[in-house]
Parts: C-alpha cells; structure tokens; sequence
C-alpha cells in the first residue's frame, strides 16, 4: 500500500497539478485519509513547492443539524484567502461516512450551497484564468466500498485501475489517453446540436459556439471524459437517468427531467422527490444545464455512488444542472452542479447535426 500512495502522491503532483518550485499547494482532505496526504505532503517537497495543509473532521452533520442559518451559511475568511492565493489546490474526497447528511433537512443543505455560491464562483474564475490549477481524487476507504458494493480490497484494485496506477508508466498511459480525449473533443467542436436518443430519453443541445474540453486528468483523477457546456437557451426534451443521482450523500432514485428552451420545467423522482426540489430551487440557475458530457475511461464501468467515477464511466453520458464552466464558454451561474448520469451502452443513439455519430456507448468515426 505504501507504494502505491507515494505512486499515487507523485502522479497526482507532478502530472496532474504539475506542480513547480515556488507553488503554495493547498492539501485538503479529511483525516480518514492521512496516509495520502502524507504523501502529497512529501511530493509537494520533492518538487520543491510549498505544501499547506488543510486536514479536517467532516462536521457538516453537526453544523447543518446543531447551527443557527447564520452559522450554516457562515464561509470562513480563511477559505477565501486560500482560494485567493493558492497556486495549487489538491482536493482528496472520502468521507468516512457517506450518509453523515442524510437527517438534515434539504432547506439546510440548499441555505449552505447558496451561501458558499461566492467561493465557488471565484474558485472557478481563478481556475477558467490559469491563476489556479485544481486536482480532485478519491481515496479507498470503507465508506466508499460499501457504497459501490464492494470489499475494501475490491475497491481498492478498482481505484487504482481506473487511475492507471499500475501501469508500467502511468504518465505515458495518461497521456496516450489524453490524445485519444482530445480527438473526440476536436470533433465534437464542429458541430452545432447534439440529439440524445435511449430508453425514456429523447433530448436535443444545442452546442455551437461552445468549446468541448477533454478531461486528461488535471483537474479530476482518475479522469477521462469530454465535456461542454450547452447554450443556456438551446436544451429541449426529455432525459431519464439510468443511475441514481447522489449529491452529497443523498440518492435520488429514477430521475427523470424535462426541457423547454433551456429550463427545467419537469422533475420527478422514485424516491426523494422533497430533495430533487429542493436542490433545483436553490436559485434561478439550478433548473438549467451547466454541462454535457460523455464518459469514456473503459477502465471504469461499475456505478459506485461517486461521481468522481462514475461521469467517467465508459460510454455514458451526464448532465449537470446549474453552474456551468466558463472555459467552454458557459454562462449559466448557481450555487448547485449536480451531475446525473444516462447509460448509453445498450439501445443508444446519438446525433450530430442530423447524422448518427455515436451508437450503444460508441462514437462510430472518431
């Protein structure tokens, strides 16, 4: 295991953040990871940056559940300042317990995204400039394997493979993928509007003018995806979701949404119908789509319950609802991004500008 992480710290901080001599390299996660940051914390030396740690204890639950609104949607000065100086920002999310929010009320969650809408926002403009380069990765805890149904060990092997972390040379592995993501990214920046056919799905975007950015993982690790953000105007159907969609430990069961010129105005639910509502009510943003995307790491292809795999999922495609990024041109702005995913790899279709281009989880001429 030791190995691995420091295997695992050296990717993330040489090839993912790229970190240099003289970066101030923010590492955030909870102490349930320790080992990993311990890592980080030694790579981040190593290539000579300056590593500041940001190690806490996961107390949403006790906030959201014992504060006052003003406490809820208190966003610590600190946090701001980190946002405004880092050079580096290296994010690992693993919860020790994954259901912490389930008793808390959808108001209190929908208070806390709207008040920490201004950090996001400045967190993402930095990032959309260069100014701040940003890593977000998973860890194997136990927590995380019960959610995907599968041993610690199971979990573990799953993570590291999707990573490509026990390949020979997983930079090389990385970048050989990246010109794959880039090609499908290259084409898909020609066309106009997209058209989504599947079960229970029939769903038309209209993309152009928008840049389509390939996932190489920079940004998220493990990664592999291409994503856009479609015209705030230009979304119209309907889409049903194979999985459940999760946000912040909340399962929301057989999603299904409707469109008309840009906005939601269907959503329902099998089950936590009380919390889909919510979330998109958290302000005028949330009900439109912020972003599109195609999952394509055929490394990845089990549903786990977290997102950071599963948008990666070869062959699925996902939206998000609300903010979207500003590097593809995006405009729409919310406190919420909420990725919800469709599996494309059984009875699928999907068109460019009028012609097949993509067929059961398959482009068919990239």
């Amino acid at each position: 295991m030791s190995e691995r992480l420091r295997r695992f710290a050296d990717v993330l901080v040489g090839y993912s953040a790229g970190v240099k001599p003289g970066d101030l390299v923010v590492l955030e996660g909870t102490v349930n990871v320790e080992p990993l940051l311990d890592e980080l914390y030694a790579a981040v030396l190593r290539a000579r940056g300056l590593p500041s740690m940001r190690a806490n204890l996961d107390l949403d639950a006790l906030l959201l559940g014992e504060g006052s609104d003003d406490q809820a949607s208190w966003v610590n000065p600190a946090e701001l300042e980190d946002v405004e100086q880092a050079d580096v920002w290296i994010v690992v999310e693993a919860a020790a317990n994954t259901k912490a929010l389930t008793g808390i009320s959808p108001e209190r969650e929908a208070l806390q995204q709207r008040a920490r809408r201004p950090l996001r926002e400045r967190y993402l403009e930095r990032a959309a400039r260069g100014e701040l380069r940003w890593v977000l990765t998973g860890y194997p805890t136990q927590a995380a394997a019960q959610d995907a149904e599968m041993s610690l060990a199971e979990y573990e092997e799953f993570l590291y493979a999707a990573a490509f972390l026990d390949d020979g040379d997983p930079v090389a592995r990385w970048r050989a993928f990246s010109d794959e993501l880039r090609h499908v990214a290259d084409f898909l920046n020609a066309k106009q509007e997209l058209r989504v056919v599947a079960e229970d799905t029939d769903l038309t975007l209209a993309v152009g003018g928008r840049t389509w950015i390939p996932s190489e993982g920079h940004e998220n690790f493990p990664d592999g995806e291409v994503f856009t953000a479609p015209l705030e105007t230009g979304v119209d159907g309907t889409i049903r979701f194979t999985y459940p969609a999760v946000f912040r430990g909340r399962q929301v069961d057989d999603v299904r949404l409707r469109f008309e010129g840009g906005e939601l105005v269907e959503a329902t639910a099998a089950r936590a119908q009380d919390f889909l509502e919510e979330m998109i009510s958290v302000d005028e943003g949330a009900r439109r789509v912020g972003e599109l995307a195609f999952g394509l790491n055929d490394a990845i292809q089990l549903f786990t319950r977290n997102i950071l795999f599963d948008e990666k999922i070869g062959g699925t495609l996902h939206l998000a609802l609300g903010s979207a990024y500003e590097e593809c041109g995006g405009r729409n702005r919310s406190a919420l991004h909420w990725d919800m995913i469709c599996d494309l790899r059984s009875g699928s279709e999907v068109y460019a500008d009028g012609e097949l281009v993509y067929r059961d989880g398959r482009f068919l001429a990239v």
